[in-house]
């Protein structure tokens, strides 16, 4: 069995830790890991000259991934270059490297997908790139993977809605979102502040006011200690100096340690587009963001103990195992609806 391999396309840490914990019950199989990437000359030719370097497929990115890797003992094939594979788990569908087609393919959902924007509309009506919507609006939304796992019912909808077959999407919870309650025990020292948790906007070429976004905080603490996570793709000296100088002496600025934890702590959570909202509704906390906080109860991840891996690697083995038509396996993945059932949002 050693003989069967799977390739996880990994991406930020969020990625790459979701699927380093699916990876950890597919022992029986070859597990190796590659940064998420393209074979489209174009986008090759941005990752050289660096202009790609504030996304997952940028050298920063990939160096911190990559160390990150290497330091859990977990196998690297950067571009499938060394090995053929019998299993490819995706962590975005924005690009499919054409080198996996006719391969078994799984999508894993990240965390939250950006709005469907007229944007994305106009990409999807004219059959452009995907990756032109700048941001996640049309990942999931390809129909080109095998398989479709989903955080949960409403997001199984959007995927459906927007273009990937109902036939292919099971709701499985995805890992770092699925047991979010645990983060009320831990060891942050600080408690009942107002949290502001900033998303990379700018790093990723959409417009921010972020001075006016800070003072709008300011304005909802009314008073209350601020306690700022920064993005961790922001350029943390240029988001330092506008805090400074916005708001109070005493906020506390954080670019690293566990954002969940933090959320758990606080008194209420002020994102903009950050899946780290779902903690904060998790978790009973009054929330901003600027998506619809309604809409985002519908869509957060199911609660299910931190099964999501597991779930996810069952379908990956019994697919991988699977030696009749593709159709057929996808033709059964109803069966695997308990994952959804089980639990409830």
């Amino acid at each position: 069995m050693k003989s069967q391999r799977i390739l996880f396309l990994t991406g930020s840490m969020n990625q790459t830790t979701q699927m380093q914990q699916i990876a950890s019950h597919l022992t029986e199989f070859d597990c190796l890991f590659s940064q998420y990437f393209s074979d489209n000359p174009i986008i090759s030719y941005a990752i050289k000259k660096g202009i790609l370097d504030n996304t997952v497929m940028g050298l920063p990115l990939r160096n911190k991934a990559e160390e990150y890797m290497k330091s859990q003992g977990m196998r690297l094939d950067y571009q499938a270059l060394k090995n053929s594979y019998d299993l490819i788990v995706f962590c975005s569908d924005l690009l499919f490297p054409s080198k996996f087609k006719g391969i078994k393919t799984i999508w894993v959902q990240e965390g939250m997908i950006d709005p469907f924007t007229n944007i994305s509309k106009l990409i999807k009506r004219l059959k452009l790139p995907r990756y032109l919507s700048i941001g996640t609006s049309l990942n999931g939304t390809s129909n080109l993977c095998d398989i479709y796992c989903a955080a949960s019912t409403g997001y199984r909808d959007y995927i459906i809605q927007h273009g990937t077959d109902a036939s292919k999407v099971v709701v499985t919870g995805i890992p770092n979102y699925d047991n979010l309650e645990q983060f009320r025990q831990n060891d942050f020292p600080y408690q009942d502040y107002v949290m502001v948790a900033t998303s990379d906007m700018r790093e990723t070429y959409r417009n921010e006011d972020r001075l006016a976004f800070l003072q709008s905080c300011v304005d909802i603490a009314a008073g209350r200690r601020l306690l700022i996570k920064l993005h961790p793709n922001e350029q943390i000296s240029r988001a330092v100096r506008e805090i400074k100088s916005v708001c109070p002496d005493d906020t506390l600025i954080y670019s690293d340690g566990v954002t969940n934890e933090m959320i758990a702590n606080c008194s209420e959570l002020i994102t903009q587009y950050s899946t780290v909202v779902y903690a904060g509704i998790a978790l009973g906390k009054p929330v901003h963001s600027y998506f619809d906080i309604e809409e985002l109860k519908s869509l957060l991840p199911i609660q299910n103990g931190g099964n999501s891996a597991e779930h996810i690697a069952t379908i990956c083995r019994d697919y991988l195992l699977h030696t009749g038509p593709k159709e057929m396996f996808i033709n059964r993945l109803s069966l695997y609806a308990n994952f959804e059932s089980n639990y409830a949002n």
